[in-house]
């Protein structure tokens, strides 16, 4: 009975060691499926996951761009281990510090690929310090200057300010600084609150993200094409603030936001280009309505500067944001727009050459010091 019993259920010793074989082989199998799982962690996986991004991308970017991407080096960029991230998603745990890097780069880069190179690579070393250190002397001119008027409204109606060593003044427009000093100087408070709004929460994550030199060639070439585009198309009118810089940036920002907007991650992207279009909007105005005013005698300041500084950020401003990590030089929109920068540069200047001392322009009025008689007579 009891072989019979065997022979129908099996040797209960066999069956035992055929069980523990196969929780052995299923035991196996796990193993072999957490290696793959590990294997598809590994730089070799992340290699080809970024091998589309390196197919992309430019044969011409920096070296060390191109074998970061080869190698995977960037996998492990501020992320909590999720494979999948469009971007690094920092986790829970990430400070402050972390969490405004991963907004600058989902404000400011519209590629995956940019986005973790960025957060892999920036160390804050060394600091963005153009645009604060353009902000704070734009600042202390200010303070300055209403100190010494007694006014902080439209200084431009103060023959004091008008006769200034910085802002730019058509009968003095031999003094070449002028065309780039009249950037320090700001027709009010308004004028100045928003240009440091703009340099500081546009062009200082552009400045992060692309370097300092980058975004002070853009700046400075929008100060440059607003002063001696003004000095040729608005003669009578002298310059003063910062608008042709802060609308070159605003206007490259702006236009690769909306070059990429299906790639850009940052949140509130419709608000943020909303606010930015009404603050170009507002400044434009108020510097339209100071010109074209009635009673603005001597003339006021020109608004060409805003429009040139829209011309820079169209063209060489938006070459500069869409090379990132990228050798300029080898670029063609970047070689096409620099050339077209230079040459409108040297006919603006030959046109001021060729033209003289504007015929009609108004002179600053005297200094109060100046236009009293001297000893009461």
């Amino acid at each position: 009975m009891a072989e019979i019993e065997t022979s129908l259920l099996g040797d209960p010793e066999k069956e035992n060691a055929r069980e523990e074989k196969e929780e052995e082989e299923d035991l196996g199998g796990t193993r072999l499926e957490a290696v793959t799982v590990e294997e598809a962690q590994l730089p070799i996986s992340v290699e080809d996951r970024w091998k589309e991004y390196f197919e992309t991308l430019s044969n011409k970017r920096r070296a060390s761009f191109r074998c970061a991407v080869s190698q995977g080096l960037r996998s492990d960029v501020l992320e909590g281990g999720t494979a999948g991230s469009s971007v690094g998603v920092v986790g829970g745990s990430a400070g402050v510090g972390d969490r405004c890097l991963l907004s600058v780069a989902r404000e400011t880069l519209p590629r995956d690929s940019e986005r973790r190179w960025f957060l892999h690579v920036y160390s804050g070393c060394p600091p963005p310090l153009l645009m604060p250190s353009i902000s704070l002397a734009q600042v202390v001119v200010f303070v300055v200057y209403g100190l010494a008027l007694g006014t902080w409204l439209l200084p431009t109606y103060d023959a004091d300010f008008m006769n200034g060593s910085l802002l730019y003044s058509p009968p003095r427009r031999h003094e070449a600084w002028r065309f780039l000093s009249y950037a320090l100087t700001h027709a009010g408070a308004e004028q100045l609150g928003l240009a440091l709004l703009a340099q500081l929460s546009v062009g200082l994550p552009l400045e992060m993200a692309h370097g300092s030199l980058r975004i002070g060639a853009v700046y400075m070439a929008g100060v440059l094409a607003g002063s001696l585009l003004g000095s040729v198309a608005d003669r009578r009118a002298p310059l003063v603030g910062s608008s042709g810089g802060v609308y070159a940036l605003l206007s490259a920002h702006l236009a690769n936001i909306a070059m990429n907007w299906s790639r850009m991650k940052g949140s509130f992207r419709v608000l943020r280009m909303a606010f930015l279009l009404l603050l170009m909007s507002a400044e434009l105005g108020r510097a339209v309505w100071l010109r074209l005013s009635p009673r603005a005698a001597p003339a006021q300041p020109s608004f060409v500067p805003h429009l040139a500084g829209v011309w820079v950020g169209l063209t060489l401003g938006l070459a500069v944001l869409r090379c990132y990590e990228q050798r300029l030089r080898d670029q063609c929109c970047w070689r096409v727009a620099s050339l077209a920068y230079a040459a409108s540069v040297l006919l603006a200047v030959a046109c001021n050459v060729a033209m003289g001392d504007p015929a009609g322009a108004d002179r600053p009025p005297p200094a109060a010091a100046e236009a009293a008689p001297a000893g009461g007579h």
